[in-house]
């Protein structure tokens, strides 16, 4: 059974995620423990105990969600399973760095310097209130691309997220994402809407965070990942430490191409996905993208115990 552990990716946070694992797994704890060293505070107590609104900060919420879904992967190394397990990985956006550091190839300590860079340069890359996202159900990746060219008029409109056949996210200037909404529906979308975000991710004006990015990455040492990364923005298996650096300075403005990334996992042989952190949203991309992939989900401790069963049992 071909297999991948996928990572989530910014909007899977919530208050307490994690605590679970670090809980019944000294192993966890650590995870939880390296990043409040190597950032300097305590994450960890703005995860469990914090508020939402705080989380919920860019800059906050990537290397959050990267330390949960470490801690999962570390509780699975507990029960016995290892990256060697998958065939592949994968993280959407923000999950591909998580990604890296569970198949080795980043330190924990280096991705939460990263991804709080990461997160304060993606929000300081556009003002507050210049920029926008927005969902796209109903259409498919061509049909938006036109109708972000369209709203576009002079400003930038790009489809950011191919996230599944149905949803397409696009991102830029305020007035044109707005002005995508409108149009979406004329036709043929079924829905549309403004997402609750910060600035407007993987699209042109994230450029001054692709250059901070690109500054911060030749700065840490990367290894090989122990197994292959499917790109965001390539949508296909890289291994080159050099290409991976340059893929991710890439994805800062490039779109995150899921539904493709899906699929290549799909025609190489991947059976199962493994959704390894907060959140289901991946698992559920993953099912309207290939319905023959069964998913599964591992964010708690009793998800981690299963999870070791059934590899065993396999």
């Amino acid at each position: 059974m071909g297999r991948a552990f996928i990572f989530p990716g910014q909007g899977a946070q919530t208050i307490g995620m994690g605590r679970a694992l670090a809980e019944a797994y000294p192993a966890a704890r650590d995870v939880f423990d390296e990043v409040d060293d190597a950032l300097g505070e305590a994450l960890s107590a703005t995860i469990w105990e914090g508020n939402i609104e705080t989380l919920t900060l860019t800059q906050n919420a990537q290397p959050a969600l990267m330390a949960t879904s470490l801690a999962a992967m570390r509780a699975l190394e507990a029960e016995g399973v290892d990256i060697a397990a998958a065939q592949y990985v994968a993280g959407h956006s923000l999950g591909e760095y998580s990604a890296l550091a569970a198949a080795g190839a980043l330190s924990v300590s280096d991705t939460a310097r990263l991804l709080r860079i990461r997160g304060r340069a993606m929000q300081e890359a556009v003002p507050v209130g210049v920029g926008a996202m927005a969902a796209i159900l109903g259409l498919d990746l061509e049909a938006v691309r036109a109708l972000a060219a369209d709203a576009a008029e002079g400003e930038i409109c790009e489809a950011a997220n191919d996230n599944d056949p149905g949803q397409v996210v696009v991102s830029g200037h305020k007035a044109a994402v707005e002005r995508a909404v409108e149009m979406a529906k004329p036709r043929g979308a079924k829905r549309a809407m403004l997402l609750p975000v910060s600035a407007p991710f993987h699209c042109a004006l994230m450029a001054p965070a692709a250059d901070v990015m690109r500054a911060a990455l030749d700065e840490v040492s990367m290894d090989a990942p122990a197994v292959p990364l499917i790109a965001n923005v390539r949508a296909e298996a890289v291994t080159d430490p050099e290409e991976i650096r340059a893929l991710l300075v890439s994805q800062v403005t490039g779109a995150v191409r899921w539904r493709e990334s899906v699929g290549y996992m799909a025609a190489q042989g991947v059976t199962e996905t493994w959704e390894i952190g907060a959140g289901k949203a991946l698992s559920g991309m993953v099912r309207r993208i290939e319905k023959d992939i069964a998913v599964r989900n591992i964010g708690t401790p009793e998800e981690v115990v299963a999870a070791a069963a059934a590899l065993q049992d396999s």
